[in-house]
């Protein structure tokens, strides 16, 4: 089952699996939140660009390696406001950088699992969702974090 809402950032679509969200994409498709679990993402996602969420409480079954699927729950613990660094989350699986950088891209329900929360040691870094860097951006200074981009 799929819903769609609208965003600051887009018209984001969510997938429906099994009980939990399991994907976030950026498609202009036509799909009321018709499921409890479809409401109530749309309501914290509206919450969220509202600035009136802070932490997505929704059940998230992301498909990925044990890898991935570690790595987006260390990106889940990432504070809003926050953010980490490649090299800081690299340290803390021990493993490279790189693989924190194509994991970020893997993400499969990116805002709701925060990979924007990640920086290079150098800049932004990317984000593999719709806008690119403009869209990591946004979604950084809506949670206060633009302070880290001087």
């Amino acid at each position: 089952m799929i819903a769609c809402v609208d965003s600051p950032v887009g018209r984001l679509t969510l997938t429906e699996q099994d009980g939990a969200i399991t994907a976030l994409e950026w498609r202009d498709e036509d799909a009321p939140p018709e499921s409890d679990l479809m409401q109530r993402a749309a309501g914290e996602l509206a919450a969220y660009f509202a600035g009136n969420l802070t932490r997505f409480t929704l059940p998230l079954a992301p498909r990925g390696s044990d890898f991935q699927r570690a790595f987006y729950r260390v990106l889940r613990a990432i504070p809003y406001g926050e953010t980490r660094t490649y090299g800081d989350l690299a340290t803390e699986l021990g493993v490279s950088a790189q693989a924190i950088g194509q994991a970020c891209g893997a993400n499969p329900i990116p805002v709701l699992i925060p990979c924007h929360r990640v920086l290079s040691s150098t800049g932004l870094g990317g984000f593999s969702g719709a806008g690119g860097v403009e869209t990591k951006v946004a979604l950084l200074k809506l949670e206060g974090a633009a302070s880290l981009l001087l």
